[in-house]
């Protein structure tokens, strides 16, 4: 199974992105999809999660409110519905997946086993 992150671009603060983590290959698997972001020279961080035999969302503070993320089953597809952008929010966004993960541990990077390729997201001011 590999993932497909896609959607991102250059939009001005204000404006709004609707990111995609789509799972190809086999049947899809998961205990949960997260998305992540990196700036130039920070860490990455997490930003939301979905656990998925529940449907339970989790959010960053910094992202609360603004972003909503959701699924599609039958597509195995993810989105990430990016609204009021602000110029911090400039990163390359990543998904990732993993079948062990317990729920304690969703917002930690390294207990992701699967990762998309990244889509970058400027905001510009």
């Amino acid at each position: 199974v590999q993932l497909q992150a896609s959607g991102g671009g250059l939009v001005q603060a204000g404006g709004s992105l609707r990111l995609s983590c789509a799972a190809s290959g086999r049947a899809f698997s998961t205990r949960a999809v997260g998305w992540f972001r990196q700036a130039p020279g920070k860490e990455r961080e997490f930003v939301a999660a979905i656990w998925w035999s529940a449907g339970s969302l989790f959010y960053s503070d910094s992202v609360k409110g603004r972003f909503t993320i959701s699924r599609n089953n039958a597509e195995k597809s993810v989105y990430f519905e990016m609204n009021s952008l602000i110029p911090e929010d400039t990163a390359v966004y990543y998904c990732a997946s993993d079948e062990r993960i317990i729920l304690s541990t969703i917002r930690i990077p390294r207990q992701y086993k699967r990762w998309g390729q990244g889509t970058l997201v400027t905001v510009s001011s």
